[in-house]
């Protein structure tokens, strides 16, 4: 399932504070959710390769926005990569 308004919302507070919504930590947040998402839907639906090529669009951007956060801010790189469980 699509990751709600109210879980993005959420997710955007806990990690960028209220309505920083384009913060690079706000929108790693919420791609991770919806790799999560994703990621339980392939393992369901083996052959969707739309989706599988949706999910691996989604790391990629992902992984940009990590390595523009771990040159703009260390920290807080290490600290989203221990919140969201990420390995890097």
């Amino acid at each position: 399932m699509a990751v709600t308004k109210e879980e993005k919302k959420k997710l955007i507070e806990e990690f960028a504070g209220k309505g920083n919504s384009g913060a690079p930590e706000a929108q790693i947040a919420i791609l991770t959710a919806e790799i999560e998402n994703l990621k339980n839907h392939l393992q369901e639906h083996k052959k969707d390769n739309h989706s599988r090529r949706g999910i691996m669009l989604m790391v990629v951007k992902r992984r940009k926005m990590l390595s523009y956060l771990k040159k703009k801010d260390p920290a807080k790189h290490a600290e989203i990569l221990k919140k969201l469980n990420i390995r890097k």
